[in-house]
């Protein structure tokens, strides 16, 4: 990892910068960065928008989505690093003179260049921006520069296995694979990151990681949110879309993949796509057994869709096809609207039958309240024999005294110094969507299955 890289000059392009995302995830995380020193001293910030938008207007919500904390000094020194930019994304001049601005940023800079382009746009841009930006030379160095650009992508990518590869080969015209770099921000965070560490270099639990020890791994991702106002994003991906295809099956890789050579990007996706290879796809057959959808009461009002099917719940049983994980059933689930906010990964340890009292549990939890809890058995005070389940508990917030990195304080870090750990390949994209897509399909051929659920819940009832 070149920790060196986050200190040469970086050129920054974020095309989208007043979108929501933006907003409320990339210039915070650039405010972190910058208040932690995290950045370089030259930095230029190129923000990308459709209409004539100020800097000031840019900027206008960064206090609010920081926070108490938030510091005037830093904000105006990401504010006097920016240069704002009106760019029509169907026009190949524009991306001709956006390159020549680039190029002039460059010019003086020397040839430790980074430059990044982030794409905060709508799916359906997607396609076009990319080739625009290839065929007008995006995706090269400068004269001056060592460095090749690198893309940072927002998810979908893709709708469906089809326009997945489809998305890939385009890519795969004009952008190398090393230089994609596809955000996944709960990969990122503090926990995911740890559970390589809790599980490789910890020798009492890597003896036990396999079917013989584990009964079940249940993969969570709840809000007690709804769809908060997304009706045209959402109509056109749906829960299992949003967050099973591209987050909940990168965790499960983590959660069960070999141990890599070296704990490195490469042999890290390596061991990555060989679990998600045994992953067996759910048969079209097998969809109504392993698969269940709902969506919360209310949603078709909110969409302005009386006969919508899009599913805002989902959960999937899935089987690994591998010794180590022979029958130990895999659940992942997400939904909107439920009682709580939770994200998880829950093991559960096998019971001897001569062994009484509640089951051992391991909980990576990683969203909120970040840490990992085990649950044992252990005697009650007092003179009986009597036992009861108790919790040892490790959280973040109360074990270390320095602020944790957000998820996408990661991503950008990480994107602006070359590594590609936390970010799935082509490869791993690909795998991701052939294991749900026969669910994809019958659910788009049979609305029946569709399930309501009362908003604050726990989801629907099979």
């Amino acid at each position: 990892m070149n920790y060196d890289r986050l200190k040469q000059p970086l050129v920054l392009v974020v095309f989208g910068i007043t979108g929501d995302l933006s907003q409320r995830k990339l210039l915070p995380a650039l405010y972190r960065l910058a208040e932690n020193g995290d950045l370089p001293d030259q930095l230029h910030i190129l923000g990308i928008s459709r209409r004539s938008v100020s800097k000031d207007d840019v900027f206008a919500k960064l206090s609010t989505f920081v926070g108490e904390d938030y510091n005037e000094t830093v904000a105006q020194r990401l504010k006097d690093s920016t240069m704002m930019r009106q760019v029509d994304l169907q026009d190949r001049q524009a991306y001709e003179t956006l390159l020549a601005d680039v190029h002039a940023i460059e010019a003086p800079l020397g040839k430790d260049i980074n430059r990044l382009y982030y794409l905060s746009i709508p799916p359906q841009a997607f396609a076009g921006v990319v080739q625009l930006l290839g065929e007008t030379g995006h995706n090269l160095s400068g004269a001056d520069s060592d460095n090749l650009p690198r893309l940072l992508v927002e998810k979908p990518f893709g709708h469906d296995l089809a326009s997945a590869r489809e998305l890939i080969q385009l890519l795969g015209e004009y952008f190398d694979e090393s230089q994609v770099y596809r955000i996944d921000h709960y990969v990122a965070k503090e926990t995911v990151q740890n559970m390589l560490v809790f599980r490789f270099q910890n020798p009492l639990f890597a003896s036990i990681w396999n079917t013989r020890h584990i009964e079940r791994i249940t993969v969570t991702a709840y809000e007690k949110l709804d769809i908060e106002g997304r009706i045209a994003t959402y109509e056109q991906t749906g829960a299992l879309r949003d967050l099973i295809q591209s987050h909940l099956l990168q965790l499960l890789a983590i959660i069960t993949m070999a141990k890599p050579v070296k704990l490195e990007s490469k042999y890290i996706h390596d061991e990555k796509l060989k679990l998600l290879q045994m992953v067996q796809p759910i048969q079209p057959e097998s969809v109504a057994d392993a698969a269940l959808r709902g969506q919360y009461e209310g949603y078709r009002d909110e969409v302005g869709n009386p006969s919508s099917t899009i599913e805002t719940f989902a959960r999937l049983q899935l089987a690994i096809n591998g010794p180590d994980w022979q029958n130990v059933p895999i659940i992942l689930q997400t939904g909107k609207a439920l009682s709580e906010r939770r994200t998880e990964i829950d093991v559960l340890f096998r019971q001897p039958p001569d062994m009484p009292g509640e089951q051992n549990r391991l909980v990576f939890r990683i969203q909120p309240h970040e840490g990992i809890t085990l649950r044992l058995q252990t005697k009650q005070p007092g003179i009986k024999n009597a036992t009861q389940a108790a919790d040892m508990d490790f959280e973040y917030a109360r074990s270390f005294t320095t602020r944790s990195a957000q998820a996408y304080e990661r991503v950008i870090a990480d994107a602006i110094r070359g590594d590609q750990t936390l970010f799935a390949s082509n490869l791993e994209v690909i795998r991701s969507w052939e294991i749900i897509e026969n669910v994809l399909k019958q659910w788009e051929q049979n609305g029946d299955s569709l399930r309501t659920y009362p908003k604050g819940s726990d989801g629907p009832v099979r």
